[in-house]
């Protein structure tokens, strides 16, 4: 697939305005917001032996202010900012996803990947959310073979994310013989995740029999990969098979990537404990500090930048108020 390699870029802004200007106009009928240049964050004294820390995200027209929303809070709460690459995997418009970047972050590292969307097109089928249909939702599955083979860990983060404390706590993970980490939520009814269909088959519960622990639902929002092992297990032709079950044979699941990547790795994933779906009060030290707030369902944070809603989360709200709505 072909690769952007993209000039320096940090993303940062230390009293962090993110003002939505003026539309490009690059492109007819097609338009982006812009974002006030952000002052570029500096290394501390501790860094010189700090190691490079790689996160992916997607990047598209419609979720561009939450990725950079993302990518603002990652770079104001880390000590070594200018040790972060980010790797961003987008389907369209190239030209002006690249042009917002730079204009707003000069000097953040990155590059941007071309996601093929026909490579998931014939393996999605529908879900509850037709967000969830989208073929750059799926991309994640696929960080292994867009990523250079010198990447062998990066995280992951969803489009929703605001990191509240320092990335490399979470960079820092011994995933052990795990191939990735992701926050856990054990509580939860693993059983709503697959439909009737997939329970009352003699053969489909099984995929979950021999595995390290009892399987629980995980943030696949919130994802630390070891991407060598990864590779080495074949991981996304794994997930590709379960795709291939709930699109030809019979319906498993409703809820879009997550499912395949339960069936794969719950009770395999190395957990890390403290993340949530929405804002949490009692964040833990350690590392479940680094951890971000993310927002479930249609309505997102991001979207209603200068709005203040008791329903939104706390810690959103406390991150939005430094962003302003442009003109």
């Amino acid at each position: 697939m072909a690769r952007h390699p993209l000039a320096a870029l940090i993303l940062a802004a230390a009293v962090g305005l993110i003002i939505a200007a003026v539309g490009i106009n690059a492109t007819p009928n097609l338009k982006l917001p812009g974002f006030r240049e952000a002052p570029a964050f500096r290394n501390g004294r501790v860094c010189a032996d700090a190691p490079m820390i790689h996160v992916a995200m997607t990047l598209d027209t419609t979720y561009l202010r939450g990725s950079l929303a993302g990518v603002l809070s990652i770079l104001q709460h880390t000590s070594c900012p200018e040790n972060v690459t980010f790797h961003f995997i987008a389907i369209a418009p190239f030209h002006l996803l690249r042009r917002t970047v730079e204009a707003s972050f000069p000097s953040l590292p990155f590059r941007i990947y071309r996601f093929d969307a026909a490579v998931v097109r014939g393996k999605i089928s529908s879900s509850v959310r037709r967000a969830l249909d989208q073929p750059l939702n799926y991309a994640r599955i696929y960080l292994a073979d867009l990523l250079p083979g010198a990447v062998c860990r990066v995280i992951y983060f969803d489009s929703d994310i605001v990191v509240v404390d320092d990335v490399s706590r979470l960079w820092g993970i011994n995933l052990g013989h795990h191939t990735l980490g992701a926050p856990e939520y054990c509580h939860a009814n693993f059983t709503t995740y697959f439909t009737d269909r997939f329970w009352s088959d003699p053969d489909f519960p099984r995929a979950f029999s021999g595995r390290g622990r009892r399987p629980c639902y995980f943030n696949t929002g919130v994802m630390v990969m070891d991407l060598e092992k990864w590779r080495a297990g074949g991981y996304t032709r794994r997930l590709e098979g379960w795709m291939a079950v709930q699109k030809k044979a019979v319906r498993i699941y409703e809820l879009g990537s997550l499912p395949p990547f339960l069936l794969v790795f719950a009770g395999e994933a190395r957990g890390v404990d403290g993340g949530s779906e929405e804002s949490r009060e009692d964040l833990r030290a350690g590392l479940a500090a680094a951890l971000p707030t993310g927002f479930a369902g249609e309505v997102k944070g991001w979207s209603i930048v200068g709005i203040s809603t008791a329903s939104e989360g706390t810690m959103w709200k406390a991150f939005a108020a430094i962003c302003i709505r442009g003109r």
